[in-house]
């Protein structure tokens, strides 16, 4: 065999295997997509994935079936993404919680950097810090100086030990230099209702979860941890208002696939995914739940994931949260 065919020899080795894959991303999909929320049904997960999921669908000409699969804070259904089959036809919307946050508190059974194949930023959600009622502070610098002149005294509620409004109040209490103490809840539910009972002095929870019984007057707001100001509540300044711009606390949620899915169909769901999120009536949508669509490329969102894996395993060290690794 000549140097020159051996040449295109090579060559076409090196073409036909990519072929198929090819082929498959034209064709994409070619059945319906099993899309996991892995959060029970309700929560703003599955909110964003079932109004996501339905544009999708709508685009595509194929079903996206939204499978339920809550547990573990998100864990349970973010490890069924990642050994499903690489084939872009089982994917997730998972959270911060599962993605960023849970590998630092536990044993979990996947690698959200090395079993997952991200593919998109889908939205961010801004925590809202509240007080109770009966609560003498109506501004962050008034909370700050109530916990100093009571250190100890004053207590959080979380939605549970590692979940991101514990983290969020960690952070705060680091920022802040003040003593607060955490009392945990499973749930957001009973975090509200103790704090509505004024059990409990203050949270940090997702926006969406907290406007009711703010516009209801039932809670006091006092800062929300996004970069801008809410249009769900555009009175509420932002933590960088109020003196702490490093004080950044969102929840955000991702459409990842299972590692190994070709890069062809990370390509075709990053597509089928955003141009759903340009939707107007998507984005009117989720902004009533206080969600702000991203859409970002796929090398970025696993940047995005590593530097908020990065965040978090540092506040749970400096501030020496327990974990059960």
């Amino acid at each position: 065999m000549t140097i020159s065919r051996r040449l295109l020899a090579g060559l076409l080795l090196t073409i036909f295997p990519l072929l198929p894959s090819a082929a498959a991303a034209q064709n994409f999909p070619a059945k319906p997509i099993k899309l996991i929320v892995p959060f029970p049904a309700g929560g703003p997960n599955d909110i964003i994935a079932r109004v996501i999921g339905q544009r999708m669908s709508e685009l595509s000409g194929q079903p996206v079936l939204i499978d339920n699969r809550g547990g573990q804070g998100g864990v349970l259904g973010t490890d069924a993404v990642s050994k499903a089959p690489p084939d872009g036809y089982t994917i997730a919307i998972s959270s911060a919680g599962a993605l960023a946050i849970s590998p630092s508190m536990e044993r979990v059974a996947y690698d959200t950097a090395t079993d997952l194949a991200p593919v998109t930023l889908v939205a961010t959600v801004p925590e809202m810090l509240v007080v109770a009622t009966d609560v003498e502070a109506k501004n962050v610098s008034e909370l700050i100086a109530l916990a100093k002149a009571q250190p100890g005294k004053l207590n959080f509620a979380s939605s549970g030990p590692g979940s991101l409004p514990h983290l969020a109040g960690e952070l705060f209490k680091l920022t802040a230099k003040i003593d607060i103490v955490h009392v945990p809840y499973r749930g957001a539910a009973p975090a509200v209702n103790d704090l509505l009972g004024q059990q409990v002095q203050m949270t940090f929870l997702d926006l969406p979860v907290l406007l009711p019984q703010v516009k209801a007057g039932a809670l006091k707001p006092i800062a929300i941890g996004s970069a801008m100001r809410s249009p769900t509540a555009r009175d509420v300044p932002t933590l960088s208002e109020a003196g702490f711009p490093d004080l950044r606390v969102e929840n955000w949620y991702g459409m990842v696939a299972p590692k190994g899915t070709p890069k062809e169909i990370v390509t075709a769901l990053h597509g089928l995914a955003t141009k759903a999120m340009a939707d107007p009536a998507v984005k009117e949508k989720l902004a009533a739940q206080g969600a702000t669509l991203v859409g970002d490329e796929p090398d970025h969102f696993r940047a995005f994931i590593a530097d908020e894996t990065k965040k978090w395993a540092k506040v749970i060290k400096d501030a020496g949260v327990e974990t059960a690794k």
